[in-house]
């Protein structure tokens, strides 16, 4: 049975949790997990099984399934129940769960999906359980404070484990056949995208998201060459800013002139193989795809760098999600649910985790291991988020439709401007005119 969430339900839930108790009604849908959203479950003894939901189930399996045997050889009376759920749609997944029953007693819940999940009323407050921890102290305070911030105010229902960051991925040996300089710029990215383009060769400049998940990387692209550095002027958005139309319009300029045509329906996965298995110049993506690039590729052939600066190098870039796990209210064994958050945000373990994953270790003692400093892009990723040049555009992960708004709203619409059939202004103010309603109801909500 499959139930659909609309955004005024979304909404009013976010209403109802921040003002008393979310009641939903539970649906029989049968129960694998520990429960529907409203359930206030129990700590459970420590033993015995839990479920956890992987969000980014096939590209994540191998290294939680390592995680967790690792896990069940420290604590043998307790049983880890895998269960992989693809990322485009897990937000869903969880949805119908918190409906109609099903939820894990852990799961992986991004900032991008956090805000929407808190509030129904499914996740475990986690400040009182981080302060007694192990853990305490060792996770980076940034990441906790956007963690606080994507769920909507100052508590903490996600365990930040991992930090993303936008990275443009070039073909080292055909910049250096074509005699050009690395894209580090985004003019220099765009004559790079032009000179490498030979569709008789079928060879490309760039690859663009054209797909699910195409939302931040266009914006990422938007806000990095005007420079506007906050996604809110007041209470209306810049999103619709005519310094980023032009952007936009100068970015979606490059489908099907420097780009393969197969890219409008492309997500992360395609693109990447795409890239990996041709000869296109630059893939925009982030850190994570940087084991797929190492095996097709060879270490001498690629390289990647932080998304171009503008010309006088000021680096403006929008918020990555940040990846974390959460403890849903529901579970029957919060005990043991816990014992595994705190063994995977550990140093060796989290360390293990972001090295296979490419990306920023949350643990502080893990971010300053070898391998980090032995990984240029992930390396450069960390500096870049640290930068005394770099400015991050903050998005509204906090709003409950942010979901909604940024993909099923809007990915089929960004098709159409890649199709040219929308204009990028159209596009962008379609945008606008949703996020500044969500704002304003959010702001209601808050009082």
């Amino acid at each position: 049975m499959k139930i659909n969430i609309h955004r005024s339900g979304r909404r009013t839930a976010l209403a109802v949790a921040l003002g008393s108790a979310l009641a939903l009604t539970a649906t029989a849908c049968g129960d694998d997990g520990s429960g529907t959203g409203g359930s206030k479950g129990s700590e459970g003894s420590g033993k015995g099984e839990i479920t956890f939901w992987d969000s980014n189930g096939g590209v994540r399996t191998d290294i939680w399934k390592q995680v967790i045997a690792d896990f069940e050889k420290k604590y043998p009376d307790i049983k880890v129940n895998y269960v992989g759920i693809p990322a485009a749609s897990a937000q869903s997944k969880y949805d119908t769960a918190i409906q109609g029953g099903g939820l894990p007693d852990v799961g992986g819940v991004g900032t991008a999906m956090l805000a929407e999940i808190a509030a129904q009323g499914a996740l475990e407050p986690l400040d009182g359980r981080l302060e007694k921890s192990s853990l305490n102290g060792r996770l980076s305070p940034g990441l906790l404070s956007v963690s606080k911030a994507a769920g909507g105010g100052d508590t903490l229902y996600q365990v930040p484990t991992s930090a993303n960051n936008g990275t443009l991925w070039y073909r080292t040996d055909l910049f250096k056949k074509a005699g050009l300089d690395a894209p580090t710029t985004w003019s220099k990215f765009y004559e790079a995208a032009d000179k490498l383009t030979d569709k008789g060769k079928n060879a490309f400049g760039f690859t663009i998201r054209g797909g699910e998940g195409s939302i931040a990387p266009a914006l990422d692209a938007v806000y990095g060459q005007t420079g506007i550095t906050s996604f809110w002027n007041g209470d209306k958005t810049t999103v619709n800013d005519p310094k980023n139309v032009a952007a936009l319009e100068k970015y979606v300029a490059l489908y099907k002139k420097d780009t393969p045509s197969a890219d409008v329906n492309n997500d992360f996965t395609k693109m990447v193989a795409q890239w990996d298995s041709g000869t296109i110049g630059m893939l925009s993506h982030n850190l994570g795809s940087y084991q797929d690039h190492l095996k097709a590729l060879g270490k001498d052939k690629f390289r990647g760098i932080p998304n171009p600066t503008m010309d006088d190098g000021t680096r403006v870039q929008v918020s990555n999600p940040v990846d974390g796990l959460g403890l849903f209210k529901a579970s029957k064994n919060k005990a043991a649910a816990w014992k595994f958050i705190e063994f995977a945000l550990s140093h060796e373990e989290n360390s293990k985790f972001n090295e296979s994953a490419g990306q920023v270790p949350a643990n502080t003692d893990a971010a300053k291991d070898a391998w980090i400093q032995q990984s240029e892009p992930t390396e450069l990723a960390a500096e870049a988020l640290n930068g005394a040049n770099t400015k991050i555009v903050q998005l509204p992960y906090y709003l409950p439709d942010w979901n909604t708004i940024s993909k099923a709203d809007n990915e089929p619409n960004f098709q159409k401007v890649l199709l040219g059939k929308m204009t990028a202004k159209e596009f962008l103010d379609t945008l606008a005119d949703q996020l500044n309603k969500a704002q304003a109801e959010w702001k209601q909500q808050k009082g």
